[in-house]
C-alpha cells in the first residue's frame, strides 16, 4: 500500500507539473504575440486583489499582465510567521475573463513551528457585471499539494469565490465577497464559507483608504473573524503599493497581522 501511494504521488505531481507548464507556456504565448499589435490605452489605472481579503470585482484589461506581490507577518496564539513572495500573476484573456496563477509562498515561522513553501494554485475569473450600478464576478481556482509535507494540504482543493462592488460617489466604495472553501485537513475537506465587508475612501489622487470585516465560518472548528485597514498608493496609474493590518476578534482568527505590497500591470493592446 505504501508503494502504491508514493507512486499515486508521483503521477499526481508529474500531473500538477505539467498542467502548471502548459498554464504558463498558454500565458506565454498569448502574452508574446500581442506585444506588437496595438498600443496600450493610456488611460487605464491598476485595480488590484490587494491587499483585502476581498478580491477586485472587475478582471485584469484585455491583454493586460498583472502582478501582484507582497510581504505579511502573522501573529498566532504567539507564533509569528513570515509569508512572501505572495506573488499571484493575472492574465486578461478575454474582454471579461482572466487567468490567474498563485506562485507557491515561503512561509518562515520566526518563533516556533514549520516553515517552507506553500501551494501553487490556479483558476480563472470572470466579470459577470455591471448590473444595476454592481461590478460583479465569479472566481475559480483549485490549489495543488505542490508544498513543504508540513505546509501542504496534501489535497487538491477548490474554492468559489464571488467578488462585488458598488461606487456610492466620486469618493466612497462599497465591496463585499460571499465565498465557499473546501480545504484539505486531516486527509479530507473541511468546507469553509467566507462573507466580507468593505468601505474605500479615495483621499486623493494617488492615496485610497479601505476599512474591512471579514468572516469564515468552517464546518469544523472556531470561526476566524478580523477587522482589517490599509491603503493603496498609485506610484503611477500602472503602480501600486499598498499598506494593511489586522486584528483577529475570535480565538480562532490570527491575534494580529501586518504587511506591504507592490504590484504593476503591463498592457499590451487596447481595450
Amino acid at each position: 500500500m505504501l508503494t502504491k501511494s508514493l507512486w499515486c504521488r508521483t503521477r499526481a505531481d508529474v500531473w500538477v507539473r505539467d498542467s502548471v507548464m502548459a498554464l504558463i507556456g498558454a500565458l506565454w504565448l498569448l502574452f508574446v504575440p500581442l506585444r506588437a499589435q496595438n498600443a496600450p490605452s493610456p488611460d487605464i489605472t491598476i485595480t488590484t486583489d490587494r491587499p483585502s481579503v476581498t478580491e477586485s470585482s472587475v478582471v485584469v484589461p484585455l491583454g493586460g499582465f498583472q502582478a501582484e506581490n507582497g510581504l505579511a507577518t502573522t501573529d498566532t496564539s504567539g507564533n509569528y510567521v513570515l509569508d512572501l513572495p505572495e506573488t499571484n500573476f493575472r492574465y486578461g484573456l478575454l474582454n471579461k475573463t482572466e487567468l490567474r496563477l498563485a506562485v507557491p509562498d515561503y512561509f518562515q515561522s520566526i518563533s516556533t513551528g514549520p516553515s517552507g513553501f506553500g501551494d501553487l494554485a490556479a483558476g480563472v475569473k470572470q466579470q459577470i457585471g455591471p448590473l444595476h450600478g454592481f461590478d460583479l464576478s465569479a472566481i475559480f481556482y483549485v490549489s495543488f499539494p505542490t508544498g513543504a509535507k508540513a505546509i501542504s494540504s496534501h489535497g487538491y482543493d477548490p474554492a468559489l469565490q464571488f467578488p462585488w462592488s458598488r461606487s456610492l460617489s466620486a469618493n466612497w466604495t462599497i465591496a463585499g465577497q460571499g465565498a465557499f472553501y473546501w480545504p484539505t485537513q486531516n486527509q479530507k475537506h473541511n468546507f469553509k464559507s467566507e462573507a466580507t465587508f468593505l468601505v474605500s475612501r479615495q483621499l486623493s489622487k494617488p492615496w485610497a483608504a479601505f476599512a474591512e470585516y471579514a468572516g469564515d465560518f468552517p464546518e469544523r472548528g472556531g470561526t476566524s473573524q478580523v477587522l482589517h485597514f490599509g491603503a493603496t498608493y498609485l506610484i503611477t496609474p500602472r503602480q501600486q503599493l499598498d499598506f494593511h493590518v489586522g486584528f483577529g476578534l475570535t480565538d480562532a482568527a490570527p491575534r494580529a497581522f501586518f504587511g506591504f505590497g507592490y504590484s504593476f500591470l503591463i498592457l499590451t493592446r487596447k481595450k
